[in-house]
């Protein structure tokens, strides 16, 4: 019962990151990246610590963290963020996103490598898909793979890597409270504000709609969404976690033709098609079982070991 309550815990980060695409646009791509990440992290931290301060205490017993947990946490809610928030703004919204949604996949990938867990040919069979379709989202002849856009692809991709490994190191530090991320997020705010008064020019939301954008990202999918992930991750099905993560850029897919900032193309269809499938297979709930006969290899259902 804790462990399904752990994991429904967790799915409520898959809907609030559904929005994060949608959200950063309407910050209107003006604000620095650096500042972005502080100023929605800053919000985090001051979330949580209404929380301790409803509770009665300040949150320092939670700075008593070994040096693993401080590099896991920071590292991967820093560096998820800023290349997060820089792909969006160096390339178009949809792309940016189903290339960093990669990230479920990874995160079954790597959960096959903990203790008591090992590869299976459906953890590779479910990639090969995946892959297949970011290979066709970026090959649309209408949103296709442009040099000027570059920069932007590879740090999308870069999100998906840093997520996951985050993720499953989570899973490792398990004894690690939930929350601790409340100090990530502070340390997070802070690096990502000096790294932004030296490399950045300072620029303030000149509109109310930058406003709302980034209040709702530091409340909800910068906020919210990392404590509740923490804890499924950590006390959950990590990879049931990780499929029904693909259920993110469908939403936020979704979000972005409604708000106008993308259209609907026969690549994404296309791309959605196979990732979530892909990412099925990969982690053992949409089973197939490879059959060699005389007359060559058939599919039917069943298990690949």
């Amino acid at each position: 019962m804790h462990t399904s309550r752990a994991t429904l815990i967790g799915l409520f980060s898959v809907f609030l990151w559904g929005t994060l695409a949608l959200l950063t646009r309407l910050t209107d791509g003006l604000i620095p990246p650096l500042q972005l990440v502080a100023m929605t992290f800053g919000l985090a931290y001051l979330l949580m610590q209404i929380r301790w301060f409803c509770l009665g205490h300040t949150g320092v017993v939670y700075l008593r963290l070994s040096w693993q947990a401080w590099l896991v946490g920071v590292g991967g809610l820093f560096g998820y963020h800023l290349c997060y928030f820089y792909a969006l703004n160096h390339a178009p919204a949809a792309q940016a996103s189903l290339l960093a949604y990669l990230w479920p996949v990874l995160i079954v990938l790597l959960s096959a490598l903990l203790p008591a867990e090992k590869l299976l040919k459906r953890h590779l069979l479910g990639v090969t898909l995946a892959a297949l379709g970011g290979w066709l989202l970026l090959s649309d002849p209408d949103q296709g793979l442009q040099p000027a856009y570059a920069a932007g692809y590879a740090a999308a991709l870069a999100c998906a890597f840093i997520w996951s490994g985050y993720s499953v190191l989570s899973r490792r530090l398990k004894s690690v409270p939930t929350d601790a991320v409340g100090w990530y997020c502070l340390a997070t705010a802070l690096l990502a504000l000096g790294c932004h008064w030296l490399l950045e020019p300072t620029v303030w939301p000149a509109s109310a709609r930058s406003w709302f954008g980034i209040v709702a990202l530091g409340i909800g999918p910068v906020g919210i969404a990392f404590f509740t992930w923490d804890y499924g991750v950590k006390h959950g099905h990590i990879q049931l976690l990780g499929i029904a993560s693909y259920a993110a850029p469908l939403i936020s897919t979704v979000l972005l033709i409604i708000a106008g900032e993308a259209h609907m193309s026969d690549a994404l269809i296309s791309a959605c098609a196979l990732i979530i499938p892909g990412s099925l297979i990969a982690a053992g709930v949409l089973n197939v079982r490879m059959r060699t006969d005389k007359t060559g290899v058939s599919v039917s259902s069943g298990d690949i070991e």
